[in-house]
């Protein structure tokens, strides 16, 4: 079935529809929303919070071609965990500027001789606030703009927390080079 017969169906409440987007996306959608709430208990929460704001509001959704359903479930699972750590206040979490200052202004390492999996370890123990940046910035695309509007800060704070995640993730990542050679 194409996506836009998947999303037909699932506007008129057809369960094996429906049964067919989650199979197909739920878990690309997991993964996301581990990456904004870093504890795997939690994301399988979001991940059935979100799916039930996509069968309630898929009748929103219009089909603009291949890749379009996939662009909009993650905007509305990105949003779901936003709203999460929102409630939640983990969004003012994070570590003190002098910690962040104290980092080295290097160019960035070539972390090509690491894993996905050590990478993402990297991200998920970033501080929520900087995390969230760096997932709607880096996966989601998501403009300073755009950022700054969702989570009420200003786009100069969004183009800083991205700035203090990667220098972090940076540290990190020069770290386990060391320690792998």
């Amino acid at each position: 079935m194409s996506e836009s017969e998947v999303t037909d169906r699932c506007r008129v409440g057809d369960n094996q529809a429906r049964k067919e987007l989650y199979e197909l996306y739920a878990e690309k959608m997991l993964c996301l929303c581990y990456r904004y709430a870093g504890d795997i208990d939690v994301a399988h929460d979001l991940l059935h919070d979100g799916f039930l704001k996509v069968f309630s509001s898929i009748s929103s959704f219009t089909y603009k071609g291949e890749g379009s359903l996939r662009a909009w479930l993650s905007r509305v699972f990105a949003n779901t965990a936003l709203e999460y750590l929102r409630r939640k206040d983990l969004l003012r979490q994070g570590i003190s500027l002098d910690e962040v200052y104290d980092l080295p202004n290097e160019p960035e390492p070539d972390a090509c001789n690491l894993s996905m999996d050590i990478l993402m370890r990297f991200v998920t123990d970033l501080p929520y606030g900087y995390r969230t940046v760096f997932n709607l910035f880096v996966f989601e695309h998501w403009s300073h703009k755009e950022i700054a509007a969702q989570l009420h800060i200003n786009e100069k704070s969004s183009a800083s927390q991205l700035n203090r995640a990667r220098k972090i993730l940076a540290t990190r990542i020069r770290e386990e080079l060391k320690r792998i050679e």
